[in-house]
């Protein structure tokens, strides 16, 4: 059953890129745009698909397979199978490390196809995702792999037994065996869609776990050339299972992957990264349903925090980091900048100098530090924030405005100041390149400015003064606390935060 699309031009891309890249003319100029159930590409069983845009210039890529809820409940069956009968459901930790490791090495063969790929799908700009996002992809499979055979561990007890009471004789044991959850399902965003898939996937098949995965309507493309990369590497058939599609409802009207995977019934899990409006539902459906588990890594509105005794030039270049990487597609974007007050002015001019200094272009242009946003629905929605940041009084030191760069979704690096806690651009995540700066006095006040939040997943602090990065660890509501550094991402370390 063919489910591949040829892209037009793809050739002359990877062409084009080869000089930032080791691509060559062996690279494939088509694409793979099927549902991957039981290790086979097939088509929707409703007959449908959509169509995938390049951010950049807003032209169609291909057309991809649409699933529905009966291509979630193939894949279920598919995964429940290989969990409790299949080949998979008798692998060993050591296997699936070496599945895992083999996985990693086919990625790092084809790292360049995968980041022009990675790059056409969502706009992100070659470079970044070159020395970034690719790199990452490969290490968290390594490192997963490393946990295989360690992580289904256990203890044994001894304990008394029935008349005995406490303390007496011990007369029997008890033991404690890890196993895995089950059948996992996940939903990743569209922001890092290669390496939202790894952190997914590579703690479930460590642990022996099967995964029904739906890739975000944006960006399906690089899911589906690593669903072939997973059948290369041997994993047995139902383990992963890859579907493209929407959330809530399909184009044609019914119920969606997204919401047929967080209401199934035989599913033991529900990973999702995403929106806090959607993972609120998410877990709205897995309590109405088998109250099956749930992991949420939801929004952020991050805090970064600069006092007067830092390195200035590194707090500007770590900012930009913090707020502008990935077009500011980040959830852990530090989007709310606390300056205090006696270097706030210094900070203000040479961030904007910085903010001018960024070139704006698609996804291969040379030199570009900031590429399209994903969709029109995002830029639509960081424009009208940006719109909003102006009227309610904060004032736009530089950009604020669409940049000039043809029919992309190109939206200009951009700068408030005399920005305040009643202002939509400092309480609501935007998204995208926007950056708000607002100065403090003293350390009580920017821990309580910093705490005035519904988020808790990201921080940053920057000060040579060993006794105020502890106070700001200590007293910041943020699971990740970057000091003197953002962005910062190794799989050895956990990421982010669960409000208990």
């Amino acid at each position: 059953m063919a489910t591949r699309a040829t892209i037009a031009g793809l050739a002359k891309t990877y062409k084009n890129v080869g000089l930032q890249l080791a691509a060559s003319d062996a690279l494939p100029t088509t694409v793979e745009t099927g549902l991957f159930i039981n290790n086979e590409f097939v088509k929707s069983k409703a007959g449908k698909t959509f169509v995938t845009t390049d951010p950049a210039t807003t032209e169609p890529i291909c057309e991809v397979q649409e699933a529905g809820e009966a291509d979630v409940n193939a894949a279920i069956e598919a995964a429940t199978y290989a969990f409790t009968k299949g080949e998979w459901s008798t692998t060993g930790g050591a296997k699936r490390a070496l599945y895992l490791n083999k996985l990693a090495d086919l990625i790092e063969q084809h790292k360049d196809e995968l980041a022009a790929l990675e790059c056409l799908d969502n706009g992100k700009v070659l470079g970044e995702c070159a020395a970034a996002d690719i790199p990452l992809v490969i290490a968290c499979f390594r490192y997963y792999a490393g946990w295989a055979d360690k992580c289904l561990t256990g203890t044994t007890t001894e304990i008394s037994g029935p008349g005995t009471g406490w303390g007496g004789n011990h007369t029997h044991f008890s033991y404690t065996r890890h196993e895995p959850v089950g059948v996992v399902g996940q939903v990743i965003p569209w922001n890092f869609p290669l390496l939202m898939a790894a952190w997914k996937l590579g703690p479930a098949l460590a642990t022996g776990c099967s995964v029904v995965l739906k890739t975000a309507e944006q960006t399906p493309l690089s899911a589906l050339r690593l669903a072939e990369l997973i059948r290369e590497a041997g994993i047995p058939a139902g383990a992963v299972n890859i579907l493209s599609g929407w959330g809530d409802k399909t184009t044609y009207g019914e119920m969606g992957p997204g919401t047929a995977i967080s209401r199934h019934p035989d599913l033991h899990k529900i990973a999702f990264t995403g929106s806090t409006e959607v993972g609120k539902r998410i877990m709205k459906d897995a309590a109405e349903t088998n109250l099956k588990r749930v992991t949420l890594e939801l929004g952020g509105k991050s805090p970064n925090i600069v006092f007067e005794d830092a390195d200035i030039d590194s707090a500007i270049a770590g900012a930009h980091v913090g707020l502008f990487l990935n077009q500011g597609q980040c959830c852990c974007a530090g989007s709310r900048l606390f300056v205090q007050e006696s270097i706030y002015n210094e900070f203000i001019e040479k961030t904007k100098a910085a903010a001018a200094a960024r070139t704006v272009g698609g996804a291969f242009t040379p030199g570009a530090a900031q590429g399209p946003q994903v969709s029109e629905e995002q830029f639509d929605k960081v424009n009208s924030l940006i719109a909003s940041g102006k009227k309610q009084g904060a004032k736009c030191l530089i950009g604020g405005e669409p940049a000039n760069m043809g029919p992309g979704y190109f939206v200009q690096p951009t700068v408030f100041s005399d920005v305040d806690e009643s202002m939509d651009i400092w309480n609501q995540e935007i998204f995208g390149p926007v950056m708000s700066v607002r100065p403090f006095k003293t350390m009580d006040e920017v821990i309580e400015m910093a705490n005035d939040t519904e988020y808790g997943l990201a921080a940053g602090v920057w000060t040579r003064d060993t006794n105020k990065i502890q106070h700001i660890v200590n007293n910041v509501r943020a699971g990740s606390i970057w000091v003197n550094s953002y962005d910062v991402f190794d799989a050895n370390a956990p990421f982010g935060r669960m409000w208990c």
